[in-house]
C-alpha cells in the first residue's frame, strides 16, 4: 500500500574515499556512550560502563528468559542509581536475587513476583482483542506491553481519555481482555516519518508531483547482491546523495508496508560497503559489525538513531512489543514494533538507521509528534523483518580508525529520493 514519499539517507553504500574515518566497535560505542551521557546527566565515564554492560548482559537475559519462561512478564533495564536488570514474574515463589558483571562492574539482578500475566498473555490479549479496543474510542490508540509494569498499555490522547471517567477506560479494557492495563496520555499525531516539504533539500519525487524526504537504512545483501533499505512509505523513485552532494541513481526492487514490516529495498551499481553514517555531519563511517534481534531487545535498552532531520541521538527503549496508533501498516499495526523516549525525531528522519556502537538493531517508521510539533517517542522496525532472502550485510573485519573510505557511493544514513504515495494529511 502506497503512502507518504520521502528523501532518503543512507549510510556506507558504496565504497567510499579514503577522506572519511572509520569508527571501530570500541569508538563507536564511545561516540554512543558521550551521546547517552549528554541527554541522561550522567558523566561520560559512567555512560560508557553502563553501555558496555548493556551490551554484557544480553547473553544473561537471553537466558532468564528460557529459565523463566514459563513465569515471565517482564525484563527491564535501569541504568540508575546504577546500571541492573529487573526480572518481573508470575506467581508467588521468590527468586533469591543474583549478580553478573557487565562492563568490569557487579550488576545486580532482581526479581518480582506477583505479576497476574506474563508477556505472552499480554501478547495474546492484545492480539485478540485489537479490535475490540479500537473501537471504544474516537482514534485507534497505540497498545503496547510494558515490561517494567507487567501490563497491556494503552497508549492514548488526553482527549480521546477524558471521553471516560477516571479509570473508566482501564477497567474496561481489562475487563475485555482479562490482562491489567495501565493508561498513557500522550497528545499529538502519531505517523510515519517521511517528510513532504516545498523548497526542502529533496532527491524523490512521488507520484503525486511534490518532493519527498527520508532517510536510508543499512545495506543488505540475499548473497547474490547488495541493496539499501529504507521505509516503504517513502519514495520508490530516488537517488542517493552522498555527503559532498553528489548523486547516484537507485533501482527500486519493492516495498514491504504492513502489519509488522516498512521497508523497502534499492539497489545501485557498484560495490556497496557495509558502513553507515551515524553522526549528523556525516563524517565518520561505522562498519557494521554485528545484528541484534529484537527478541533480545529490553526496556531500558539505550538505543541510537540517525536522520536526516534531527541528526543523530540516543535515547531508551520504552516498550519492545508495540502496536503504533491508527492505521499506519495498511490498516492496525502488529505488535512487533519497538517504542523509544524522544527528544529527537522528526518528519525526514524514515528509514534511517537505529544502532548501538557497531550492532545494527532496525530502521526508523515513525513517531508521536506534540501540538508543537516536539517528539514524544519514536519507533523502529527491527530487522528481523527485512524482505525475505536479505540480511544486513556485516563487516568482515572491523577496520580500524581513520582506515574508512567515503565516496557517491550510497551508504546507510545518508539521503536518497523515493516515490511512494500521497501521505495522509494526518502524517508526518
Amino acid at each position: 500500500m502506497r503512502r507518504g514519499g520521502g528523501l532518503l539517507a543512507f549510510v556506507g553504500f558504496w565504497a567510499a574515499a579514503p577522506a572519511t574515518a572509520q569508527l571501530g566497535p570500541a569508538e563507536a560505542l564511545a561516540q554512543d556512550a558521550a551521546e547517552f551521557a549528554r541527554v541522561a546527566g550522567v558523566t561520560p565515564e559512567q555512560a560508557a560502563t553502563q553501555l558496555r554492560a548493556q551490551v554484557d548482559t544480553r547473553a544473561v537475559t537471553d537466558a532468564l528468559r528460557i529459565e523463566f519462561r514459563d513465569r515471565l512478564a517482564g525484563i527491564s533495564v535501569r541504568h540508575r542509581p546504577g546500571f541492573g536488570v529487573d526480572v518481573l514474574l508470575t506467581g508467588d515463589a521468590p527468586v533469591a536475587p543474583r549478580w553478573t558483571v557487565g562492563g568490569g562492574v557487579p550488576v545486580p539482578i532482581t526479581f518480582r513476583t506477583g505479576a497476574p500475566a506474563t508477556r505472552e498473555q499480554l501478547l495474546a490479549a492484545l492480539t485478540r482483542h485489537q479490535a475490540a479496543i479500537r473501537a471504544l474510542l474516537p482514534r485507534p490508540p497505540g497498545l503496547g506491553v510494558d515490561a517494567r509494569t507487567g501490563t497491556l498499555a494503552l497508549v492514548v490522547s488526553t482527549a480521546d481519555a477524558a471521553s471516560y471517567a477516571p479509570g473508566a477506560l482501564e477497567a474496561e479494557v481489562a475487563a475485555l481482555t482479562g490482562v491489567p492495563v495501565s493508561l498513557r496520555l500522550v497528545d499529538g499525531i502519531v505517523s510515519d516519518s517521511g517528510a513532504v516539504e516545498g523548497g526542502a533539500r529533496v532527491l524523490g519525487v512521488g507520484e503525486d508531483g511534490r518532493r519527498y524526504l527520508c532517510t536510508a537504512g543499512f545495506v543488505v545483501t540475499d548473497d547474490a547482491r547488495d541493496g539499501l533499505v529504507t521505509a516503504a512509505h517513502c519514495a520508490d523513485q530516488a537517488d542517493y546523495v552522498a555527503p559532498d552532494g553528489s548523486r547516484l541513481p537507485l533501482s527500486f526492487v519493492g516495498q514491504w508496508g504492513w502489519s509488522h514490516q516498512d521497508v523497502q529495498l534499492h539497489l545501485a551499481d557498484g560495490a556497496l560497503s557495509p558502513a553507515f553514517y551515524a553522526d549528523t555531519a556525516k563524517t565518520t563511517l561505522r562498519p557494521v559489525t554485528d545484528v541484534q534481534p529484537r527478541a533480545a531487545t529490553r526496556a531500558g535498552d539505550v538505543v541510537c538513531h540517525r536522520g536526516e532531520r534531527t541528526g543523530y541521538s540516543c535515547a531508551q527503549v520504552e516498550l519492545v512489543d508495540f502496536a503504533p496508533a491508527g492505521d499506519l501498516c495498511g490498516g492496525p499495526c502488529a505488535p512487533t514494533w519497538v517504542s523509544v523516549a524522544g527528544p529527537s525525531c522528526r518528519a525526514g528522519d524514515s528509514g534511517g538507521p537505529v544502532f548501538l556502537g557497531t550492532t545494527a538493531l532496525g530502521i526508523m517508521k515513525g513517531g508521536s509528534y506534540r501540538p508543537d510539533k516536539s517528539c514524544a517517542f519514536w519507533f523502529y522496525m527491527s530487522t528481523d523483518y527485512l524482505p525475505e532472502g536479505w540480511r544486513v550485510r556485516k563487516a568482515p573485519i572491523p577496520p580500524l580508525q581513520g582506515e574508512g573510505d567515503r565516496s557517491a557511493q550510497p551508504s546507510g544514513g545518508g539521503v536518497f529520493p523515493s516515490r511512494e504515495g500521497v501521505t495522509p494529511p494526518s502524517r508526518g
